[in-house]
């Protein structure tokens, strides 16, 4: 959470809710003549539609006992020199994150609350990782009050989920459903523990789907707007059927609680988590090995798209899937085995849920056609390929009509691009900074300036240059016209 504390909106890692509101029922009259008036068409679509607000009270009756409260207790290090004796509420909040203060530190307890619930009648349960994390000591307490101590099984950060064990029999599970059916606007209730007042349902409706976050976690999340709060994170999102559809796990908020806007972690994704912790303990995520970005219009333009949509390929890792597989800088992404890509987010959100080896159809706008690439994703914990050494520099050169004062940089294991050394008019005002190496132009490599401007002079008006800056790698567009 703390790497986005300076932005107006702070990510929460708290867990997701709703605001409830009153169901409306509208009844059809029969007309009273018949013969005039015929009754309206079926909607097909809507058939197995609810017509009213679901039973809260029936699925929290029948669900609700499945559902735990969750303590930890743990310690952590933190600087010497503020007053913190562990009673801050917003330890739990902040993930257990140290300060990262330089100085003296002292280990300083830390306590927290959070929510689960039970998957397996053996004592299993589901939660959220950063619920967990750095605890020594976690208690699970159920609704008839009784009180277990739990072991961790493993979690898995990326996409927020662990697996914890009770030692218990003939417990009560919750009944586990999928997201492939949830709508935007459906009926969906949470009950968990908001600031410890145990088993708190609220409910409210799906505001999106397939909502990704700037946590680099790649997780496709449920947007809804259910009131959650600290101590709701890991706890079940029930649709109306009162079958779990996901894991509150996150809010936006300006002020550290619930603002409308809360996030769920699929339950399809957190059951496949689920199923390699508990059968290895540990969770290896599937790998195409690129950095992707958003297509804004000008992007679009400069790659002769039709719409801006899709997941542009800014860098492709050396030795990675999608080198062998043959993708390129300049590559968009426009669907994953036959998925839409929309945004850039949505890529990682589809392998989030795939699997080391597993096979992928890639449907990839390249130069202005539409191509189909097969690629084997990878595990994460696969190597990466070394990254590039420095190049030698060489002599200094004019850029044109860009404003780019450019020379061309010395190759070094096949790698080469043209260092910015001055920037004025369209290039600076698109952000393109001295020191930034321009790698391509539309997609195409450049390392000579004269490669570079005849790749301008055929661009419309618009120009798409892929700049590495630092370990960055991205596409600027350039408004040349």
């Amino acid at each position: 959470m703390n790497r986005f504390r300076s932005a107006p909106l702070v990510l929460a890692l708290m867990a997701a809710g709703v605001a409830g509101g009153a169901g409306v029922e509208l009844a059809y009259r029969q007309p009273a003549v018949q013969a005039a008036v015929a009754p309206p068409a079926a909607n097909p679509a809507s058939a197995n539609a609810p017509t009213r607000t679901p039973d809260f009270a029936q699925i929290t009756r029948e669900q609700g006992p499945a559902v735990v409260n969750i303590t930890v207790s743990g310690t952590r290090k933190t600087a010497a020199l503020p007053d913190m004796d562990g009673d801050d509420p917003l330890d739990f909040f902040r993930r257990f994150q140290p300060p990262g203060a330089p100085g003296l530190e002292r280990e300083v307890p830390v306590r927290g609350a959070g929510s689960g619930f039970i998957v397996d009648p053996g004592g299993l349960i589901l939660t959220n990782a950063h619920v967990v994390k750095g605890a020594d000591e976690v208690t699970v307490k159920l609704t008839d009050r009784r009180e277990f101590k739990a072991k961790v099984l493993g979690s898995d950060e990326k996409t927020d989920v662990a697996v914890i064990k009770i030692d218990a029999r003939d417990l009560p599970v919750v009944k586990l459903g999928s997201t492939q059916n949830l709508q935007v606007g459906d009926w969906v209730l949470a009950i968990g523990s908001p600031f410890g007042f145990e088993n708190t349902v609220t409910a409210g409706v799906v505001s999106a789907k397939s909502r990704t976050l700037p946590d680099g976690s790649g997780v496709a999340f449920i947007q809804t707007d259910v009131a959650i709060n600290p101590g709701n994170s890991g706890g079940p999102l029930f649709n109306s059927r009162g079958e779990v559809v996901g894991i509150n796990s996150q809010i936006y908020s300006r002020s550290g609680g619930y603002q409308g806007v809360s996030f769920a972690i699929p339950i399809d994704l957190a059951a496949k988590i689920q199923q390699q912790i508990v059968a290895h303990g540990k969770v290896d995520h599937a790998r195409l090995g690129v950095v992707v970005q958003e297509v804004n219009q000008a992007l679009a333009d400069s790659f002769r798209l039709p719409r801006p949509q899709g997941a542009l390929v800014a860098r492709v890792e050396p030795g990675s899937a999608a080198a062998k597989a043959g993708l390129q800088p300049g590559d968009v992404i426009h669907a994953v085995d036959g998925h839409d890509v929309i945004g850039s987010g949505d890529l990682p959100a589809q392998l989030a849920a795939r699997s080391p080896g597993e096979k992928v159809q890639l449907k990839v706008w390249r130069k202005g056609e539409s191509k189909d690439l097969v690629a084997t994703l990878a595990g994460a914990q696969e190597k990466r390929a070394a990254a590039d050494g420095d190049a030698a520099p060489v002599q200094a050169a004019t850029g044109g009509k860009l404003g780019l004062a450019l020379r061309p940089l010395g190759e070094q294991d096949g790698r080469g691009g043209l260092v910015v050394e001055q920037v004025a008019g369209a290039a600076a005002k698109a952000g393109v900074q001295p020191g930034d190496v321009i790698v391509a132009v539309n997609g195409t490599p450049v390392k000579s300036v004269e490669a570079a401007r005849a790749a301008v002079d055929k661009s419309g008006k618009s120009v798409a240059l892929l700049v590495q800056r630092g370990e960055d790698t991205l596409f600027v567009p350039v408004q040349v016209g």
